[in-house]
């Protein structure tokens, strides 16, 4: 049965309006299962996403569910069982994926349900993938190495002809200052 969240408590739409406002601000969601982690173990993964300028925060199904087709959100209803937990933030999803993957192989009882990244909804191999992937950061210095390595190979070809006329003309000064 998929999760429905029909009432009009003002509880339940100030709930819906949080996690509305918290995946808009965010350049991603990862959705955990979070059963089985004590709440010493969850303030440590907290902790642990504060330092990526990301957050975890309880959810019900039901809320995260319409908030997810309020967004057009693609086959995310499908993993929203049991206890649910999201990871909002700004920066890189990479580093983050690392931190929530690193924290789940240590903590065997939650788990990786899904992940949104702009309009792609990814699963749990695929969030696995991604916090294999280097940082942007480093993406981005591989990238403008690429971009630079034709230039700097171009100048090098280049400058070589200008480099061997010079050395015969060194060549010829010693030459002829040392017959002189």
């Amino acid at each position: 049965m998929k999760p429905q969240a029909n009432s009009n408590r003002p509880e339940k739409i100030l709930a819906i309006k949080e996690i509305t406002e918290l995946v808009e601000k965010s350049d991603y969601c990862f959705v955990l299962n979070y059963g089985g982690l004590t709440v010493s173990k969850f303030a440590t993964l907290r902790k642990e996403l504060a330092k990526a300028d990301s957050a975890v925060k309880v959810v019900k199904n039901a809320y995260l569910a319409k908030v997810a087709a309020e967004k057009g959100w693609e086959g995310i209803e499908a993993v929203l069982t049991g206890p649910t937990a999201m990871v909002t933030g700004a920066g890189d999803p990479a580093e983050v994926a690392k931190i929530v993957i690193e924290f789940l192989k240590k903590n065997e009882n939650a788990s990786v349900k899904a992940a949104q990244l702009d309009t792609a909804t990814l699963d749990q191999d695929q969030v696995e993938a991604l916090s294999k992937l280097p940082s942007k950061d480093v993406m981005r210095a591989m990238f403008l190495g690429t971009l630079q390595a034709p230039a700097s190979s171009l100048v090098r070809v280049l400058a070589a002809p200008l480099q061997s006329v010079l050395y015969v003309l060194k060549a010829k000064q010693d030459k002829d200052g040392s017959a002189a």
